[in-house]
C-alpha cells in the first residue's frame, strides 16, 4: 500500500530507508489527528532489535507507523509500529509511548531503553553501531568517517 505518493522505482537502500507519510483527519472536522508513515528500502544486513535477530536477507522489510496524541492527555504521544518482514511468521505490532515533560522547554521522553540505541552522534554526523559485530558503520553512502585525531593509528 502506498500512502501519499508513489514509491520511487530506483530508491537507494539506506539504514533509515525511504518513508512516505500522510496526515489523517479521523472524524472529518478538518483537523489532522494522526500521521501514517510507511518505510521501505532499508539496507541490510540489519538486526530486528537489540537481541540481534536479523531481518530477512531479501531486504523487503516494510515498517508502518501511526502517530497520534492521547485524546485524554495531549502530553502523551503514541507510535503504533507494525513490522512486515519475511523473517517473521506474521506482522509484528507494538505501541511505543512518549510523554512530554511540562516545562518552558518541553522534552518528549520515550519508553525505550538506551541500550537499544544503535545510533551514535559524533560531531555533526550520526553513525550506526552494527548489531552483529558492534563496529561503527556509516549511516548513508559516502558518509565521511569521524575525526580520529585523538587516537593513535596502529601499524597495519
Amino acid at each position: 500500500m502506498c500512502i501519499g505518493r508513489d514509491w520511487p522505482a530506483d530508491a537507494e537502500r539506506t539504514l533509515v530507508g525511504y518513508s512516505i507519510g500522510k496526515w489523517i483527519d479521523e472524524n472529518g472536522d478538518g483537523k489532522y489527528t494522526m500521521l501514517e508513515v510507511e518505510t521501505r528500502y532499508l539496507r541490510g544486513p540489519r538486526a530486528y532489535e537489540a537481541s540481534g535477530i536479523p531481518f530477512h536477507v531479501d531486504n523487503q522489510t516494510v515498517i508502518k507507523e501511526r502517530f497520534y496524541l492521547d485524546k485524554a492527555d495531549r502530553n502523551t504521544l503514541y507510535d503504533e509500529i507494525t513490522v512486515i518482514d519475511h523473517a517473521l511468521t506474521r506482522p509484528y505490532t507494538k505501541v511505543q509511548k512518549a510523554v512530554r515533560k511540562l516545562d518552558p522547554r518541553p522534552v518528549w521522553l520515550l519508553e525505550t531503553c538506551p541500550e537499544d540505541n544503535i545510533w551514535v552522534k559524533i560531531g555533526d554526523e550520526a553513525y550506526v553501531v552494527n548489531a552483529t559485530n558492534g563496529k561503527l558503520m556509516p549511516a548513508y553512502k559516502n558518509q565521511p568517517p569521524p575525526d580520529l585525531s585523538y587516537f593513535e593509528q596502529s601499524p597495519k
